[in-house]
C-alpha cells in the first residue's frame, strides 16, 4: 500500500467486499474473491489514500458492498482531491462466467450518493493460453451501449489487453456512442499478449480517451515505444 502511495501511477484500486463474502454483513474490506476476510479495511484504507495526490477507483465483487463502503466514502468526499472511480462488472463477457454485479442495482446506488462520478462498467472475461480466444462481439457491446445510453456521467470501460485486438470495429462502434465513453486497458497476470498489441490499441482508437492498467514489462516497454520514460 505504502509502495503504491508513494509510485508514479496515477490510480489506487481497490477489490472490496463485504466481511464474511456474499450475503456477508461485516464490514467493508480489500480482498479478492475468493478470499472473504482481510486485515485491511476500507475506512482505513481510505483514510491513508485521501493524504495522497491519487485517484482512487474502487472495483466492487458484489453489490451488498456498495451501499456501505459508499457511506464511508461519503463521509470523506471533502477530503477527495483527485479521480474517484467506481468499477463493477456488470455484464458477462468473452469466456466470462455469469457471476456479474446486477447492472440496476449497482448503477442506482452509486448514482444516489455520487451523481457525477465516473462509472468503469465492465464485462467478466476469461482467458486461455492454449485456445483462441474470442473478444468482446457485437452483442456485448450493444447491451452495453443499452444501459449506458440513458447515464449522464462518464463511463469507462475497462477491457482486457488480450481481447481487444480481435474486437477492435465492437469497441470502436461503442465510443462514437458517446463522447463521455474511454477505455481503461487492463491485462491479467497470465494473459500473453505483446507491445505491439498496446501500440495497434494507441492507433486505432482517439489517444485522449483510453488508460492503461498494465503489469511490468510490458508498461515499461510500451512507455519506451510511445516515447514515454
Amino acid at each position: 500500500m505504502a509502495d503504491e502511495a508513494q509510485g508514479d501511477v496515477h490510480m489506487i484500486e481497490a477489490d472490496v467486499l463485504l466481511r464474511g463474502g456474499k450475503g456477508g454483513n461485516g464490514d467493508p474490506i480489500m480482498a479478492h474473491p475468493p478470499e472473504t476476510d482481510s486485515d485491511n479495511t476500507l475506512q482505513e484504507w481510505l483514510k491513508e489514500i485521501v493524504n495522497t495526490n491519487k485517484g482512487i477507483k474502487l472495483d466492487f465483487k458484489s453489490l451488498e458492498a456498495v451501499r456501505p463502503s459508499l457511506e464511508l466514502l461519503e463521509h470523506m468526499k471533502q477530503r477527495l482531491r483527485r479521480p474517484v472511480w467506481i468499477n463493477a462488472d456488470i455484464l458477462p463477457g468473452p469466456n466470462g462466467n455469469n457471476a456479474v454485479v446486477d447492472a440496476k442495482g449497482f448503477l442506482d446506488t452509486v448514482t444516489s450518493f455520487f451523481p457525477t462520478v465516473t462509472l468503469s462498467l465492465g464485462w467478466t472475461t476469461g482467458w486461455h493460453p492454449d485456445k483462441h480466444n474470442k473478444g468482446y462481439d457485437w452483442m456485448m457491446v450493444k447491451e452495453m451501449a443499452q444501459i449506458c445510453n440513458t447515464l449522464s456521467q462518464p463511463v469507462t470501460f475497462p477491457v482486457r489487453a488480450a481481447l481487444v485486438r480481435q474486437s477492435i470495429s465492437q469497441l470502436r462502434w461503442l465510443m462514437q456512442q458517446s463522447d463521455r465513453y474511454s477505455l481503461t486497458v487492463w491485462t491479467g497476470k497470465e494473459d500473453l499478449y505483446s507491445v505491439e498489441d498496446l501500440l495497434y490499441i494507441r492507433e486505432n482508437f482517439d489517444k485522449s480517451r483510453v488508460y492503461y492498467d498494465i503489469l511490468e514489462p510490458q508498461n515499461s516497454e510500451f512507455k519506451k515505444a510511445i516515447g514515454v520514460e
